[in-house]
């Protein structure tokens, strides 16, 4: 064997393991679906936030919240649902399981963090702290990546760096969350799903 051919054999050689210890199958354009989600989320939001009056009661807030809460759970479910489909046709493609072991180390590590800051922001929500709760989302959010990160594709905790750094600019600005949630879930999202669907799921020929 000459020196490429060990070149290439060590290269499938890291392949096969790393497919046997990360979830490969994440794609790029879940991503992407998962940013317009949240843009047409924010859009909701926000339109629902300049119709809300300035000197709205505590019934008028609480009402305004439940509206909110509704909008982001559509979102979530939008964006879950992007997510899903696009990483099972990837999944089909590649001849991999949608579900085995790495596949829930990736939901376990997400998971932790995801469920402590959700309950976190019910806390914030209950205390009236509505200004803290983009940021919380973003920080918690990043967390959760960065976390994943270590049973999938490496490139996640970069965009999980970038959503840490995001939320702790955006506590700073308490007075522009939506616009930094929107930035962080709509914009981050569309820019690292299409880098990654260059990087890993572009055919030669496109």
């Amino acid at each position: 064997m000459n020196e490429q051919q060990h070149l290439d054999t060590l290269t499938d050689i890291k392949r096969i393991m790393e497919r046997s210890t990360r979830f490969m199958s994440l794609s790029g354009l879940g991503g992407v679906g998962a940013g317009v989600s949240a843009l047409v989320g924010a859009y909701f939001a926000w339109d629902l936030l300049s119709a809300a009056p300035e000197g709205y009661q505590r019934t008028s807030e609480a009402v305004l919240v439940f509206r909110l809460l509704l909008i982001a759970g559509a979102v979530l479910v939008a964006a879950l649902g992007a997510g899903f489909y696009f990483t099972w046709r990837k999944a089909q493609r590649q001849g991999l399981p949608m579900w085995d072991a790495a596949a829930r180390k990736v939901f376990i590590n997400l998971a932790i963090p995801l469920i402590a800051g959700g309950l976190f922001i019910l806390g914030l929500l209950e205390h009236g702290y509505l200004g803290l709760v983009a940021p919380a989302c973003l920080v918690f959010y990043g967390l959760a990546l960065v976390n994943a990160g270590k049973y999938t594709l490496t490139d996640i905790r970069y965009l999980g760096y970038a959503e840490i750094i995001l939320g702790i600019i955006a506590l700073f600005n308490l007075y522009h969350g939506l616009l930094f949630w929107a930035l962080g879930f709509g914009v981050l999202h569309i820019l690292y799903g299409t880098i990654m669907w260059w990087k890993y799921e572009r055919s030669p020929a496109e």
